[in-house]
């Protein structure tokens, strides 16, 4: 498995109570032409809304910003496209981009350690002069003994030191919780959102997130918290950041729309290396 060729398709509906009046959003959800990622097509299509800007932002996402339709009821998000990955054992490699290394060892208001998560962090096993990329892996492992993985009992705005307390969360928390405990520990680490391909399925539950951490010699190496894995090849990589916030895949404002119902299905499947998709050839 040194090697796949993902298919993805991810679509996101809006249904509002009301009718927009005027609203922008923002979407990371591109792809990165990384180390070990290739993006050989990728569309993105729009129900009710039209493109504004596409660019880059600080983490190099590349975010496109779109308006919605006035007076629309619902509103879809299409994006598909084919993804080919190596198998790098979860090494991005060198650090690049227009922030500083030391920037990601500054906790945001999602992964600051309280009195739970610097007590977590007390609890990691090993020498105290262990090697950074051992102390990872214990870390990944505490975490997901500790707390398990749960929907419902989380949301998107629950802080790692939270998630810790309730002792329970999901992907994301999971992420937090250890970008939070590598800063603390003075590993720079930052936050991934992306699509992983559960073996034993084509329509995934959602999009996934893990962390990633700065060993020197390796550069960046990922951890899968809630799967007890580093990223292999069924992990895509679209967003990186210090956190949620910075790799969220949709955010934006909506006036005029009093609730919003968003459903989002994901559907990812590994392809024969010969296959394209047949909307790359047209």
């Amino acid at each position: 498995m040194s090697t796949m060729k993902l298919s993805i398709r991810h679509t996101s509906h809006y249904a509002f109570a009301q009718p927009v009046v005027h609203a922008l959003q923002r979407l990371r959800l591109t792809p990165k032409e990384t180390q070990g990622q290739h993006i050989i097509d990728w569309t993105m299509d729009f129900d009710n809304a039209h493109a504004e800007l596409q660019y880059d932002d600080q983490h190099f996402n590349h975010v496109t910003l779109i308006g919605l339709a006035p007076g629309a009821r619902e509103v879809t998000v299409t994006c598909q496209g084919m993804v080919e990955t190596d198998d790098n054992a979860g090494v991005i490699g060198r650090h690049s981009g227009h922030l500083p290394l030391w920037s990601f060892l500054r906790q945001t208001p999602l992964t600051r350690p309280g009195a739970k998560l610097r007590g977590l962090l007390r609890e990691v096993q090993g020498p105290v002069d262990a090697a950074p990329l051992d102390f990872l892996h214990a870390l990944s492992g505490l975490i997901r003994e500790r707390i398990g993985y749960e929907t419902g009992r989380t949301h998107s705005a629950t802080t790692a030191e939270e998630a810790v307390g309730h002792g329970a969360g999901v992907c994301q928390d999971h992420a937090h919780i250890f970008i939070g405990a590598a800063r603390a520990h003075g590993i720079p680490a930052r936050y991934v959102s992306g699509y992983l391909m559960m073996d034993d399925r084509i329509e995934q539950e959602a999009t996934h997130a893990w962390a990633e951490a700065h060993v020197e010699g390796l550069g960046w190496v990922g951890f899968d918290v809630s799967n007890g894995i580093s990223p292999d090849p069924r992990y895509v990589r679209v967003a990186t950041g210090n956190d949620y916030r910075d790799a969220a895949p949709i955010t934006g404002i909506s006036i005029g729309a009093t609730a919003e119902v968003l459903t989002v299905g994901v559907a990812v499947e590994s392809r024969p290396m010969g296959q394209q998709q047949e909307q790359s050839t047209q």
